[in-house]
């Protein structure tokens, strides 16, 4: 598939798991990918294999000059943006008597500020046909034991989308949220746990644990113009766990 072909991508958290699934998926079907992220060696060695259709730049989502620097990149080498998956993102689980401030700034910065200035910065490179795709979470829309903070901050997201399809009305931007449910990555095995994650999918209809590869192929969708009559939309990859 060539759906992507000759389109510009940004992903960011695209050096593990969903992001580097995405990635892939991406520069399969045509589009050239800078994977930006905090773990300069995960995205050296993402890009290694993805080969000559990604390039790594590394910084965090949370400081204003790392993300300048990265759209400055995108805009000296190729003058454009046509998709960002603002992917990046951060959890613990924490019950309610066990928050702390620092749980809570941690979280909404990485979760909150920084998609919100992921895609603030994003928009001057970006024109009619351009995808934003924010990643949420079926926790956005359940309750989740010990794990409220980052529940809240998925609820965010999934309003940033609501509201921002109304703030670029008109500019021919979409900007969707696809929200996985159990998916077995790297921060959700550290997180969650391997086992408790393999668990958690089994109670799916569909009955197994999600793949990266599952997401990203809806990620496409959504960065394609497949997706084209769609904004402010949620997209969810859960296996029906948030459905039922």
């Amino acid at each position: 598939m060539t759906r992507l072909e000759g389109k510009i991508a940004i992903i960011t958290g695209g050096g593990t798991g969903i992001g580097l699934a995405s990635a892939r998926r991406f520069v399969a079907e045509g589009a050239f990918v800078y994977l930006f992220g905090r773990r300069a060696d995960k995205l050296e060695a993402a890009a290694e294999i993805l080969g000559a259709q990604a390039r790594a730049v590394a910084g965090s989502v949370t400081d204003a000059a790392d993300l300048d620097r990265l759209f400055d990149t995108v805009r000296r080498e190729h003058s454009r943006l046509d998709i960002l998956f603002a992917n990046a993102g951060t959890g613990a689980l924490l019950p309610l008597p066990e928050i702390t401030p620092e749980h809570v700034d941690a979280t909404f910065d990485v979760n909150v500020k920084g998609t919100i200035f992921t895609v603030q910065k994003a928009l001057p490179l970006m024109a009619r046909g351009g995808s934003v795709i924010l990643t949420g979470s079926t926790t956005g829309v359940m309750g989740t034991p010990a794990f409220s903070v980052y529940s809240a901050s998925k609820a965010a997201v999934r309003n940033f989308a609501r509201s921002w399809a109304q703030d670029l009305r008109g500019t021919g931007i979409r900007v969707n949220v696809l929200s996985p449910g159990p998916t077995l990555t790297e921060l959700a095995a550290e997180v969650v746990g391997r086992d408790a994650m393999i668990e958690m999918g089994a109670t799916t209809p569909i009955g197994h644990v999600g793949d990266p590869s599952e997401v990203a192929a809806a990620a496409a969708f959504l960065a394609s113009s497949d997706s084209s009559f769609m904004t402010g939309s949620e997209l969810f990859t859960d296996g029906g766990l948030a459905q039922i």
